[in-house]
């Protein structure tokens, strides 16, 4: 085995939405391995705090204001980028949302908003940077999964429809494109511990823990909640040419919660 083989010297990498959280993390990764890093994100403010971050982790990044919703802004932000960097080798499709609402309480639109984000984007995104990397013959897409991509829970229907659709995108993909010598994998998170799970953690007012948190830590083998740094190992693995011969493959960083039926009641 050559360790040269997870070296991102030379590599491109554009993180959707990666101005915080689990996509800031993916990047520093990325660039602690190598790579130059762009990232984008819906507005400016939010492309702004996100280069604060990197600037205040010593981590040269350029950032971009674009709806990933878009088709067209997403075409002309990846020609800018391909202008600025001169290729884009490695996409991770990080921006997302979801709504915890129960779905008979649930609009359509709120719905189909989710499915926006979560699915469409990754569609939109992908396909722009695709005939670039059949181009110049090699391209990495790391999709952002879920383990709501095989399960399902109270109120994230939503996600969960969409969280599916990207495992599948995800294999598709890999179909249609392996034979270019193009990638595409997904990571699905645990239970991450980051600004957008920050509710479902916080201590109630006895000092005890939130329901849902015990819930947690209880299915989880590991038996504490992820890390974004859990995610930032895998992400260089599947952006490297390490995994040049996985492609369609979902890699779940849960903590072995989907391995684990659970304690029986005492």
């Amino acid at each position: 085995m050559n360790m040269k083989d997870f070296s991102l010297e030379g590599k491109v990498a554009w993180v959707t939405g990666a101005s915080y959280g689990i996509g800031f993390a993916i990047a520093s990764a990325l660039h602690s391995a190598g790579a130059q890093i762009c990232f984008n994100d819906i507005n400016q403010a939010a492309v702004d705090r996100g280069l604060a971050s990197y600037k205040e982790a010593g981590i040269p990044v350029k950032g971009y204001v674009c709806d990933v919703t878009d088709e067209e802004a997403v075409n002309a932000t990846t020609a800018q980028i391909v202008k600025d960097f001169g290729k884009i080798d490695i996409l991770v499709n990080n921006a997302g949302i979801i709504k915890r609402i129960p779905m008979c309480d649930m609009k359509a639109s709120e719905f189909r908003q989710v499915i926006d984000v979560d699915l469409n984007a990754p569609f939109i995104v992908s396909k722009a940077v695709i005939p670039g990397m059949i181009k110049q013959g090699h391209g990495k897409i790391i999709n952002i999964c879920s383990m709501m991509s095989e399960l399902g829970r109270e109120t994230v229907s939503a996600y969960a429809a969409a969280k599916g659709g990207l495992k599948m995108l995800t294999r598709n993909i890999a179909s249609e494109y392996g034979e270019y010598n193009i990638q595409c994998n997904g990571i699905g998170p645990g239970y991450i511990e980051t600004p957008q799970t920050a509710p479902l953690r916080e201590r109630q007012p006895d000092g005890s823990r939130h329901p849902f948190d015990q819930f947690i830590v209880s299915k989880t083998p590991a038996a504490r909640w992820g890390t974004t740094a859990d995610l930032q190992g895998p992400a260089v693995f599947l952006a490297s040419d390490a995994s040049n011969f996985i492609n369609g493959h979902i890699l779940y960083v849960d903590g072995g919660i989907l391995a684990y039926i659970g304690k029986q009641p005492q």
